[in-house]
């Protein structure tokens, strides 16, 4: 009877081993824009990816893995920044402060000039959530997501990443700057925390599905393990919007997203095709309106109002009762 807490609590125990590892990297001079839109979301999303594979090898429904790509993200889009939004100052603009008789000094000059790349950054990764998510919106417009469709998908994520890897590799190039000698390290933990991850979710998804009753049962598959996976989503925004780092907080959520859309569902679709579940147009049309929501405030303010975090947890509440129970 304590063996799904055993297992729960070895899923939760890996992702604060992936988040120790993760804040590691960070102090060892990995940009918090690259940490959150190239090496977070491969950890928070893992779970998303193992939960599709271990799905398709117990003959699980492939409709369960789309519900639970949209619960994911949309829990991400709204609950998850809404949340820091309503208790935190999740700004992207740098505080105006003067020195000297009202000159400004290099430092502050500096900090500025960080604050705005983290934000253009963000636009941009907000963008390419609108075109995933656009692109899927259609793709699943025929109530399905076959093989044709999956390759398209998983190339665009694929173009994603590349775009972003050299982007790296040239910003490193221009700072003359060298990774860490702790980076193996770090990826080697990083892994251990994958395969534990592995571990838990075999033994979570195999015992939800001899459960055929009651609100935890494999009726209910895509759903709870949409909810799982978010948790560590979750313990990595409120713990770097308590740290005031914003920006980790805001890539990692919109990262994590394109992990499921289209990563997840791509390489889900090359090997069975997915049927649509009946809130997935309700599903699409509030991650799209979240997104270009914080497209809209990050772009003019710099940073998202507790209003309209507010706002986004009611369109969390909509979500789930009138879309996912209805």
């Amino acid at each position: 009877m304590w063996s799904p807490w055993l297992f729960l609590g070895l899923f939760l125990a890996s992702s604060f081993l992936m988040i120790w590892r993760l804040e590691s990297m960070s102090a060892d001079g990995l940009d918090g824009t690259v940490l959150g839109t190239l090496v977070m979301p491969y950890c928070s999303g893992i779970g998303n990816l193992i939960f599709a594979y271990v799905l398709g090898r117990k003959g699980g429904a492939a409709t369960e893995v789309m519900t639970n790509c949209l619960v994911n993200n949309v829990t991400n889009m709204t609950l998850v920044l809404g949340v820091p939004a309503i208790f935190w100052t999740m700004s992207l603009v740098q505080e105006k402060k003067k020195k000297n008789g009202g000159k400004k000094t290099a430092k502050s000059k500096k900090g500025a000039n960080e604050h705005q790349v983290n934000r253009l950054s963000l636009l941009l990764t907000l963008t390419a959530v609108l075109f995933f998510t656009g692109t899927t919106w259609a793709l699943g417009a025929d109530d399905k997501i076959d093989f044709s469709d999956g390759l398209v998908l998983v190339g665009l994520f694929l173009f994603w990443q590349c775009f972003h890897v050299f982007d790296v590799l040239k910003a490193n190039a221009r700072q003359n700057k060298s990774f860490s000698w702790m980076l193996p390290v770090d990826i080697a933990l990083l892994a251990v925390g994958a395969y534990a991850v592995y571990v838990s979710i075999d033994w979570l998804v195999g015992w939800i599905l001899k459960i055929h009753t009651g609100f935890i049962s494999a009726n209910n598959m895509g759903l709870l393990s949409g909810w799982l996976m978010v948790l560590p989503n979750a313990m990595l925004a409120v713990y770097y919007a308590w740290t005031k780092r914003p920006e980790v907080v805001y890539t990692s959520q919109v990262g994590d997203s394109h992990i499921c859309i289209p990563l997840c569902i791509g390489i889900f679709a090359l090997f069975k095709t997915i049927a649509m579940p009946s809130f997935f147009r309700t599903g699409i049309i509030i991650l799209l309106g979240a997104t270009i929501l914080h497209f809209f405030f990050i772009a003019i303010f710099g940073r998202l109002p507790r209003l309209m975090g507010l706002l986004l947890v009611v369109a969390y509440g909509y979500f789930i009762y009138n879309g996912v129970w209805k």
